[in-house]
């Protein structure tokens, strides 16, 4: 029996990925645990190995072409076993491995094609988060229910969002099997689906304001579709809230100089060099995890039947990559020295810039910073990246005048804005948070204990 291959789900938001590269052809002979092609993610490239040895066969899933999740993409006969002799699935599925590719990932393919005749058809009813008639499952409980002769569709679904898990299918079994939903459920009123208040611009319109010939069509790449998608549904479905401070950083850059002088010599393959270098932007971070840990409330993330409060001040950095932005991840930043964030910020930005994260190394986070003082910006306001509640934008640091005691000074300045998921975290709240970030900045050795 042929063992399937799929498309995995190797990141959380994924729905679809797009095949970057195949590694064997169609007839070739791979071993188990081959590397057998690579996916684009929206944020990084990820190998899949092979989930069986033998002969690849039928390979329908085409370089650079959006596939969905638990498709099967082709197939992998035994040696010596019947060319022809298809399984609906393997045990295998879900099984396959995927790390980051050493070489990064491949610009995809502009444009898609369709599978050619003859050959499977792409379905997305096998994958975890894919839906058919039967309804939510892993690609296990289906397998077990067909096995079982188990109608999906009558069997409730535990695992998230309902979604039906081997153990309830072990439950059915132990019931002696599940019966078909009653008619009558099938023909509950489907509620009509909501239209847009305003629907955006089609393609011809944006194209008929602009003279033909005087612009080029650059195709949208994974990536800059996902960050399209992900800031609608913040910005229509997040209810902002926006707090602005000045922060004075005239005692933060002097803390800054002076640890930095005070940094030890270590030895590298480019000669001597100081163990850290410390930016501004590596003490906003801790000063961020700290000013959380201070207002544990603010520390949180709203999903709709709970308040997630977390534990550990988990800041997501806004980087920079080339047709993106990416947020990686400083886990634990309460509790790391500045030479420890500074050094794990620079090894995450440049394997952020040649997409060699991890998953793990970019999702979650309980808060993030976005920082755009290096290009002379002096505020601005960023958008929510859920799961997160709140984010700081930073803006210049630069001299402006301020009134102390009645004087007029000199004060090096910069504005921070507080973006806040107003479901999350109310405007006190957030206004509690800000200063505590402020006290620690303008107070900055107290980021050091």
């Amino acid at each position: 029996m042929p063992t399937e291959v799929i498309l995995p789900k190797v990141d959380m938001d994924m729905a679809t990925g797009q095949i970057s590269r195949w590694f064997a052809e169609e007839g070739a002979h791979v071993k188990k645990g081959d590397v057998l092609f690579e996916i684009e993610t929206d944020k990084a490239a990820m190998e899949i190995d092979a989930p069986a040895s033998g002969v690849l066969r039928d390979v329908t899933g085409k370089e650079g072409v959006d596939i969905p999740v638990g498709a099967p993409v082709a197939w992998i006969y035994a040696d010596g076993e019947v060319y022809g002799n298809k399984a609906p699935i393997s045990p295998l599925v879900g099984e396959m491995s995927a790390k980051p590719t050493e070489g990064g990932a491949v610009p995809p393919t502009a444009g898609s094609e369709a599978p050619p005749s003859g050959l499977p058809a792409i379905s997305p009813t096998r994958g975890e988060i894919g839906q058919s008639p039967g309804g939510r499952a892993t690609p296990l409980a289906r397998r077990l229910a067909r096995e079982a002769g188990l109608t999906l569709s009558a069997i409730s679904g535990t695992g998230p969002h309902g979604r039906v898990v081997k153990a309830d299918i072990d439950a059915a079994i132990a019931k002696g099997g599940a019966k078909e939903v009653p008619a009558v459920a099938s023909e509950a009123p489907v509620p009509a689906a909501s239209e847009p208040a305003v629907k955006p611009m089609s393609d011809d319109q944006v194209l008929k304001l602009f003279e033909q010939g005087s612009y080029d069509l650059v195709p949208h790449d994974v990536l800059r579709k996902t960050i399209a998608r992900r800031l609608v549904e913040a910005k229509t479905t997040i209810p902002h809230f926006y707090l602005t401070l000045d922060c004075e950083l005239d005692a933060l850059l002097s803390l800054r100089t002076q640890l930095n002088a005070a940094a030890p010599v270590k030895k590298t393959d480019k000669g001597e060099a100081p163990a850290y270098k410390l930016s501004v932007n590596d003490m906003v971070i801790k000063a961020m995890a700290m000013a959380l840990k201070a207002v544990p409330d603010a520390n949180a993330s709203w999903t709709e039947s709970a308040m997630v409060k977390h534990k550990h001040a988990d800041v997501g950095v806004a980087v920079s990559i080339p047709g993106g932005l990416i947020t990686p991840i400083i886990r634990h930043a309460d509790e790391k020295t500045l030479s420890v964030i500074s050094n794990e910020m620079k090894d995450l930005a440049s394997r952020a810039r040649s997409r060699k994260l991890k998953p793990e190394e970019y999702q979650g986070g309980t808060t993030a910073v976005s920082n755009l003082g290096m290009f002379g910006i002096k505020d601005f306001a960023a958008v929510i990246n859920p799961p997160h509640a709140t984010i700081l934008a930073v803006g210049a640091g630069e001299q402006r005048a301020v009134v102390r005691n009645g004087e007029i000074k000199i004060a090096t300045v910069m504005s921070v804005t507080l973006s806040t998921d107003h479901r999350a975290v109310d405007g006190a709240l957030g206004a509690e948070l800000l200063v505590a970030f402020k006290k620690l900045i303008e107070n900055p050795m107290g980021i050091l204990v």
